[in-house]
C-alpha cells in the first residue's frame, strides 16, 4: 500500500502545479487605434446607436441595399458598413479619395 499512496501523492503534487495562461483581448470600448494609421473607428458588433454616441453623426448615410440589408455611414476619415443595425466592417479612407 505505501507505493500506491506515494503515487497518489505524486499525482496530486503534479496537478497542483498546473497553471493557467491569461490571454488579454482588446476591448473596443477603449480609444485604442484599431489600425496602423492610428485612426480609431467603430468595431464589429457595435450597433448604430453606439456608433453615433461614440463618433457623432455621420457626414452622410447611404441607404440599405440587398438582402440582408447593408447600409453605410460616411465619416471624415472612415466609412462604416452595417448589416441591419450592427457594424460588420469599417474602413479607413485612402489619401487619394
Amino acid at each position: 500500500m505505501p507505493k500506491i499512496s506515494i503515487m497518489i501523492a505524486g499525482l496530486l503534487l503534479a496537478f497542483s502545479s498546473v497553471q493557467a495562461e491569461v490571454i488579454s483581448i482588446a476591448d473596443p470600448r477603449y480609444d485604442v487605434p484599431n489600425s496602423d494609421s492610428g485612426v480609431v473607428r467603430p468595431t464589429q458588433g457595435m450597433d448604430m446607436s453606439q456608433v453615433e454616441q461614440k463618433f457623432g453623426a455621420p457626414e452622410s448615410k447611404v441607404a440599405a441595399v440587398g438582402e440582408p440589408p447593408i447600409s453605410r455611414w460616411i465619416y471624415p476619415g472612415f466609412s462604416v458598413f452595417f448589416e441591419y443595425d450592427k457594424v460588420i466592417h469599417s474602413v479607413i479612407k485612402r489619401d487619394d479619395q
